[in-house]
């Protein structure tokens, strides 16, 4: 496989990992992923901790070869355990 047609092979997989998060059961459109030279940055925000190692599994599953490393947040969305105090 020439360098050219494996750098097109790298691109297609990507788009392939953007497209599933995007779809499937994940909508995960705040996903950014980007490849930083043999590794990928998978990026944004997420609703929990489940949906986070479910992003970074299909991720290692699909770009199987690359370094993949995962900064997602999870956003808390639990009610507040106590009352706020204005001053």
């Amino acid at each position: 496989m020439s360098e050219h047609s494996a750098a097109y092979e790298d691109e297609y997989r990507l788009a392939r990992l953007v497209a599933r998060l995007a779809g499937d059961d994940l909508a995960e459109l705040g996903v950014h992923v980007e490849q930083r030279g043999s590794a990928v940055l998978v990026t944004g925000t997420v609703p929990t901790a489940a949906v986070r190692d479910e992003i970074l599994r299909l991720a290692r599953g699909e770009l199987a070869g690359f370094t993949v490393l995962g900064d997602l947040a999870v956003a808390c969305a639990d009610a507040p355990d106590r009352l706020e105090e204005l001053s």
